[in-house]
């Protein structure tokens, strides 16, 4: 009977999540790497280069390769004959490892859990606790799998009651779509067939952990309907021309892993989970010796890449940014922006809401006037860092405050993730405004055009504070001019013919 000490299953855990905030899994890498070489999207191309040189600098700093650190899961398989010293509960083990995992002060992470969810959201400080799940299996061993899973991706799961005769892959097909490219894509879809309601949500996030290895099953062909859903299901959404960051392109997934369970005779429950450019997962197994060993990867395994804009994107002084020059941008351009930017996302804008509701007003020192604002919520600096890793988050959560912002503030612009909705779109050419997007997953790579970070504007709320950024040279693509046209509209929609022929 193997005894499993709670410090070594503590040590294991914290190990774990530092881990998988800097290192993709060698199989993303190398499967990332296969599609940006066959992608033709000019535009998607460039944004899988991002993230590459990306997570490359993330592994060789030490650094998160994204702003948003997840939400902590934990699937955790007991073998009935192993044992736990040290009087501690599994789910207060992974919450301990966890906390030291987000604090750790060499590397400390993005603490985004907030409790009380239905009420004040007040946010946790160690990011616990973590969602676990535990499951009693043969054996002595614990097998633990740890993934940390972003709000992005998450935000756009999906869960259906469909008929027994109903098609998975037309449903698929027909939902990949309403999700928009907020999951930052390209990146994986896991789908849970039977069971019950719940038993497909945990069978879809548990599918996310296999390994991604749809190429050699393209090659050796399919042994079971499971196996045969899963070409199917690749092929048809990759045909919708979504593409990296929702651009247009080739490759909108990497891979779709399918887990099913025996379902009641009058259901077929299927859900749908996606993940995204930052896939962080690792598995380990305790036999009661120690602490588990997660031996770091090789850099190799990185494709050596610097990251350039093209020679032909444009410099803007921010400083002195004008209506008419934005106005003059076009949809797709490339854009370098120098000088000072404020930031903002979902708690601030509810703020600023209330605060212009109540007649009360903006606090003093903070002035939008032919400002732009980033949407996002960086991860804590160390050493000289200005700040840490500072990738956008996904922009429709601030749909509805964009003509608030544009009307009463005297906003000029935002920078985000993905696409925009029809109301924020309506508002931008209403405004004469424009959406710049900037490419989720890379968060470590934009860090580094961030040159100075201070806190402008409500200090209580943390990482969704406002704060002013000097940048240099950060890389963003104008996603919708003042016009209104979108290249998240246009751009899929030319690949999805381009593909169909």
């Amino acid at each position: 009977m193997a005894a499993i000490k709670a410090e070594d299953f503590i040590a294991s855990v914290a190990d774990a999540f530092q881990y998988i905030s800097y290192y993709h899994p060698k199989d993303f890498i190398q499967a990332l790497t296969a599609a940006y070489e066959k992608e033709e999207s000019p535009a998607a191309k460039d944004a899988m280069k991002q993230i590459l040189v990306n997570s490359r600098m993330s592994a060789m700093g030490h650094r998160p390769v994204c702003q948003d650190t997840g939400i902590a899961c934990a699937f955790v398989k007991v073998g009935m004959d192993a044992r736990f010293e040290g009087g501690m509960t599994i789910q207060e083990m992974v919450d301990e490892g966890v906390r030291r995992a987000y604090l750790n002060p060499d590397n400390p992470l993005r603490a985004s859990v907030l409790m009380d969810p239905a009420g004040k959201r007040l946010n946790s400080k160690d990011n616990t606790p973590a969602v676990v799940h535990v499951e009693m299996v043969k054996g002595d061993k614990v097998e633990v799998t740890c993934a940390a899973k972003g709000g992005g991706s998450e935000n756009k799961s999906k869960f259906v009651m469909l008929n027994p005769s109903d098609s998975i892959v037309d449903w698929v097909v027909e939902t990949v779509p309403k999700m928009g490219a907020g999951w930052c894509p390209p990146g994986m879809l896991g789908i849970g067939v039977g069971g019950t309601a719940e038993k497909a949500m945990v069978l879809a996030k548990e599918s996310l952990m296999d390994p991604i290895d749809m190429q050699e099953l393209l090659k050796r062909g399919p042994s079971n309907r499971v196996e045969e859903l899963r070409i199917e299901i690749y092929e048809a959404v990759n045909k919708l021309g979504i593409g990296a960051q929702g651009l247009g392109g080739v490759t909108t997934v990497l891979d779709v892993k399918i887990k099913d369970w025996p379902t009641h005779a009058a259901s077929k429950p299927v859900a749908m989970i996606p993940n995204c450019a930052a896939t962080r997962h690792i598995h380990f197994t305790l036999d009661g010796t120690g602490p588990a060993m997660l031996t770091p990867p090789s850099i190799e395994d990185w494709p050596d890449m610097e990251y350039e804009a093209a020679a032909d994107a444009k410099r803007v002084d921010m400083n002195n940014i004008t209506p008419e020059e934005v106005a003059s941008w076009k949809p797709g351009q490339v854009l370098l922006l120098n000088g000072k930017i404020l930031t903002g996302r979902d708690a601030a804008h509810k703020k600023i809401k209330d605060l212009l509701d109540s007649g009360e007003g903006l606090p003093e020192g903070l002035d939008f006037t032919n400002r732009f604002i980033y949407y996002v919520g960086p991860v804590d600096a160390v050493g000289d860092e200005a700040v840490g890793p500072a990738g956008p988050t996904t922009a429709t959560r601030m749909d509805k405050f964009t003509d608030m912002m544009l009307d009463k503030t005297g906003l000029l612009g935002m920078i985000g993730k993905a696409e925009r909705g029809d109301e924020a779109i309506e508002a931008i050419k209403k405004h004469k405004s424009v959406y710049l997007m900037a490419v989720g997953g890379a968060a470590y790579l934009v860090s580094k055009a961030i040159k100075h970070s201070e806190v402008v504007a409500f200090p209580e709320l943390g990482m969704e504070a406002v704060y002013e950024f000097d940048v240099k040279d950060m890389p963003v693509t104008v996603a919708v001019d003042s016009q209104g046209e979108s290249v998240h509209k246009t751009g899929p929609a030319v690949w999805k013919v381009k593909l169909a022929s």
